[in-house]
């Protein structure tokens, strides 16, 4: 025989939302791309939010971790980061980015 709560524990919530026209096209369409209820990408949705909010890895100061090991093995100034810092924490943020930095061109002069 089951316990009552436990049928209770089962019942999903009800909740009202409000999308504007984008936001309601966008949940039909990954709906059907899914093959999933427009309830179920709600549920994914909130779930993959709630990870990259909680992750430690997404953290911006638990990013620092580890950052100035990285500096040192990427330092142009041969591992001492003491003389080059601002260049090793520059060029690990660059490279974070997967961007590299553009030199300025100059223009020549004429004469």
């Amino acid at each position: 025989m089951k316990k009552s709560h436990e049928k209770a524990d089962r019942v999903a919530e009800p909740v009202q939302v409000y999308l504007e026209r984008p936001d309601a096209d966008r949940l039909a369409r990954l709906a059907a791309q899914l093959g999933a209820t427009k309830s179920e990408v709600l549920r994914r949705g909130l779930a993959a939010l709630e990870r990259a909010v909680t992750d430690p890895a997404s953290h911006p100061a638990l990013r620092v971790i580890g950052l100035a090991e990285r500096a040192v093995r990427s330092s142009r100034s041969g591992g001492d980061v003491a003389r080059g810092h601002d260049e090793a924490l520059a060029g690990d943020e660059l490279a974070s980015w997967r961007i590299t930095p553009q030199r300025s061109q100059r223009k020549p002069r004429g004469r």
